[in-house]
């Protein structure tokens, strides 16, 4: 029989959705599934946007540039423009989601077995998307303790290689919901400096930031022009996950060059998906300010009843609508499968992601989950009751040990 290739072996399953068969079990059992475990909010699409399709009359769907609409790329151009960030449509590269935008950011910036440091726990996929490319994910722990702050840039120091290409970010932070202050930017940026990096950001939940904070993103950070670039997306921002279209955007020529072999290669990006989000950028603010507003509220209620039940423990996040909690379990995987096989209140229960698929160092997370705030403050306290039953039940629960 023909062999499977090195990379499809060491290609991780997503910890997101691999749980997804006894989710769909329990729920043809007559089971009611909360489902905390994917980011996909329950928050409507802007109409504005959802018009596009009912209003297209064109006779052919034809292939478009490469790099993306340029009517599109000009309207994101002023979107960026609005919010006091200086991109030329010409720096801007449509892609078909964020995550092929990153994906073609490393193939072009890194070579195989160039390492990348990146700040864990981070976005699970970031372990799928450097397997694709062959690089080396260097993880630097963030902490409970520190609500996940930045580590401390001489930790960044001590893992800096020759083999070290360039620094991911995620801000605000998918899985932790941390948002990364000025200072810490300006800190990632003299490292870059110092090194020759790339410094990527992944800023897709810029719009969902909370308590007064204000996102700073790092095309904002003089000085880092060459070195500086931006993976963005329609998804989370209009409540538009399957549209599949997000974007890079750089000031660095070669790079946009290199990826835009890459874009021709797959042709073009989405012709509807690109429709849509270029409508939906003249969505009217106060769908922003609603939105916002409904996040605090679901976060509060998340976090403070989890922080309620014994033994568990959940950071207050400044942004995205994610949280990672500490559980006392003696292993996340086995307990997420637990309570979707076996565990019933009330004939619910909940789903959830095991967090060690959030990190890249052997053992950590697996007394961890990550959880999102995407469904009604109803559902959440339903979800927390069944969390807390639950963990009362678990045979692994570490409280009943003491």
């Amino acid at each position: 029989m023909p062999k499977i290739s090195k990379t499809g072996k060491e290609m991780p399953a997503s910890p997101i959705r691999k749980l997804v068969p006894y989710a769909e079990q329990a729920k043809k059992n007559g089971v009611k599934v909360y489902h905390l475990n994917i980011g996909q909010p329950d928050i409507e699409t802007p109409q504005i946007g959802l018009d596009v399709l009912k209003k297209y009359n064109g006779k052919v769907v034809e292939y478009c540039h490469s790099a993306g609409l340029e009517s599109y790329r000009r309207a994101l151009s002023k979107y960026y423009d609005s919010i006091g960030i200086d991109i030329n449509y010409n720096q801007i590269m449509v892609t078909f989601g964020g995550s092929e935008g990153l994906i073609y950011t490393l193939m072009s910036c890194f070579d195989e077995g160039d390492e990348m440091i990146v700040p864990e726990p981070f976005y699970t996929n970031y372990n799928s998307f450097a397997c694709m490319a062959g690089v080396k994910i260097v993880p630097i722990k963030s902490t409970f303790e520190s609500g996940f702050a930045l580590p401390p840039i001489s930790e960044f120091e001590k893992k800096i290689t020759p083999k070290t290409k360039g620094i991911l970010i995620s801000n605000p932070n998918n899985p932790t919901g941390y948002l990364y202050s000025m200072q810490e930017l300006l800190q990632i940026k003299e490292l870059a400096l110092k090194y020759d990096l790339y410094v990527i950001a992944d800023e897709v939940y810029r719009d969902f930031c909370y308590d007064g904070t204000r996102h700073i993103s790092v095309m904002q950070i003089a000085g880092l022009e060459n070195h500086a670039i931006l993976i963005d997306s329609t998804s989370k921002r209009y409540s538009e996950c399957g549209i599949r279209v997000g974007w890079v955007a750089t000031k660095n020529q070669d790079v946009l060059d290199t990826i835009m072999k890459f874009a021709q290669a797959r042709l073009s990006p989405p012709y509807f998906g690109q429709l849509i989000g270029m409508a939906s950028i003249d969505t009217d603010p106060e769908y922003f300010k609603e939105v916002r507003a409904e996040y605090v509220k679901r976060r509060n209620c998340l976090i403070n009843g989890l922080n309620k039940i014994p033994g568990v423990h959940s950071p207050m996040p400044k942004g995205s609508f994610y949280t990672m909690a500490k559980l006392p379990i003696d292993d996340s995987e086995i307990f997420c499968r637990w309570m979707l096989e076996t565990f019933r209140y009330e004939n619910q229960t909940v789903m959830m992601a095991p967090a060690a698929g959030f990190y890249a160092t052997p053992g950590l997370g697996r007394d961890e989950v990550r959880l999102a705030y995407v469904i009604n403050t109803n559902d959440l306290n339903a979800a927390l009751r069944c969390l807390e039953e639950g963990l009362k039940e678990y045979p692994g629960n570490t409280l009943n040990k003491i």
